[in-house]
């Protein structure tokens, strides 16, 4: 039965998004950070607003769990997905389950997973420093595995925090990591052991591993492609853009997707190793997610937006990017906003709406917040911090919410670290908030 769980394929699922036609699929509360698709077509994203979409055409069912931000996924063994994010765990979801699965956690962030091509193993990589590599093998065996079943090895060896990982297709494992190192690990008597095969100089955020070359992409901007077992440079597809964010590969094609931090979309044809096009596929912002359609005629991609686009890879060069109208007003040019309004799209906007009712959004809604006890908006999963909080929303509590920010004045919160020093504009975010937030606001 569990064996299904890992290898069965998908019965019923979105169809792969047609060739040659734009599209976006919208809904999550927040800017997408990991995607990945099945073999049968099902997208999945990733996002800030601490959940998975799973989508079937445009509509997604959501797949809560995570208590933060989703940051990466692996749909390889579709049905089965695997995520993992800055509450520090790696989550198993499946339709055979009722909730999802903890495979492991780190002691920060997971950053990225990778499951062997033999799905006996799921490595991850934490801002902890370490690479974990669980064993799973007892999953194929029946459905009702506790996580107790798992056996976890912590590999050690990076200076900082670990960014990436990936298996060849022989199993072997590597990582990569912001000291700027790329390392294959290597078995001896004593077990898996790291050797250092590329030293880069800047962090590197992300891999592709082949089992005839590694892709990487790294802090600086450098895009490059070198031997797995030396180091040995093949190409350099380094252009002037920085940082290198995503990277996806589609076998078939031979197509690499590099994106980066500028918002473009490049494809490589890895037959000659040369760049096909580029493209300006986001309007603002980076692009932090990429991933190919079954038949790699369809590159997804996520960044700042709260939406998926999925671009046809034949008309990259012949499309216009996304012109924002429609989008969210922290795409406006924050000069020519209030100060009040610049100060809360800055500190605020990419977690809290500010309209009555649920929102997608990581954070509660701030309608109505000025009264509001802390940790009482129904609908919405508060850290156990603020559950229960004696705090009353004011124009004191919130002044002194940003002096001295929510890590210290409510610590153990799930609110980032959000500093406003200047009192002035303090006081005008705070007056942005009190006509923003009620009924009477235009």
């Amino acid at each position: 039965m569990m064996r299904a769980l890992w290898i069965a394929v998908l019965a019923c699922c979105a169809s792969p998004i047609a060739a040659q036609e734009f599209t976006t699929l919208k809904g999550h509360g927040g800017p997408v950070m990991a995607l990945a698709v099945s073999d049968a077509g099902q997208v999945a994203s990733a996002s800030f607003d601490n959940s998975v979409g799973l989508w079937l055409g445009g509509t997604a069912t959501w797949q809560e769990g995570h208590d933060a931000a989703v940051v990466s996924l692996d749909y390889s063994q579709a049905p089965a997905l695997l995520s993992g994010g800055d509450d520090f765990r790696v989550l198993l979801w499946h339709p055979d389950l009722d909730q999802p699965i903890e495979v492991t956690k780190h002691l920060g962030k997971v950053s990225d997973i990778a499951v062997s091509p033999d799905a006996n193993y799921i490595a991850s990589a934490g801002w902890d420093g370490f690479v974990q590599l669980t064993t799973v093998v007892s999953l194929l065996q029946t459905t009702d595995t506790p996580p107790s079943d798992f056996v976890t090895t912590v590999l050690e060896g990076h200076q900082s925090n670990v960014t990436a990982v990936g298996f060849a297709p022989d199993a072997t494992l590597y990582s990569a990591s912001s000291d700027g190192t790329l390392r294959i690990w290597e078995r001896n008597t004593e077990g898996l052991r790291p050797r250092t095969i590329v030293r880069h100089g800047f962090g590197i955020n992300v891999l592709i591993v082949e089992q005839d070359w590694i892709a990487y992409g790294a802090v600086d901007g450098g895009t490059r492609v070198i031997q797995p077992d030396t180091g040995a440079q093949i190409a350099d597809l380094t252009l002037d853009r920085r940082p290198i964010l995503a990277l996806a590969y589609h076998a078939e094609t031979a197509q690499l997707a590099v994106g980066d931090g500028h918002g473009y979309i490049m494809i490589v044809d890895t037959t000659r190793w040369q760049i096909a096009r580029d493209f300006r596929a986001m309007r603002h912002g980076p692009v932090w997610a990429l991933a190919f359609s079954p038949d790699g005629q369809t590159v997804y991609a996520g960044g700042l937006d709260d939406v998926v686009y999925a671009w046809p890879v034949a008309l990259l060069d012949e499309l216009e990017s996304p012109d924002g109208s429609g989008q969210r007003s922290f795409l406006r040019d924050p000069e020519t906003m209030p100060n009040g309004e610049r100060q809360f799209m800055r500190k605020c906007s990419i977690c809290h709406a500010l309209t009555a009712g649920s929102s997608r959004k990581a954070g509660p809604s701030l309608y109505g917040v000025f009264g509001r006890r802390a940790g009482t908006l129904p609908d919405y999963r508060y850290s156990d911090t603020l559950d229960g909080s004696d705090i009353i929303w004011t124009e004191t509590t919130i002044d002194a919410l940003f002096d001295t920010g929510p890590d210290h004045y409510i610590p153990g919160s799930k609110m980032p670290m959000q500093v406003i020093a200047r009192p002035e504009d303090r006081a005008d975010l705070i007056a942005f908030l009190k006509s923003a937030t009620t009924g009477d606001a235009k």
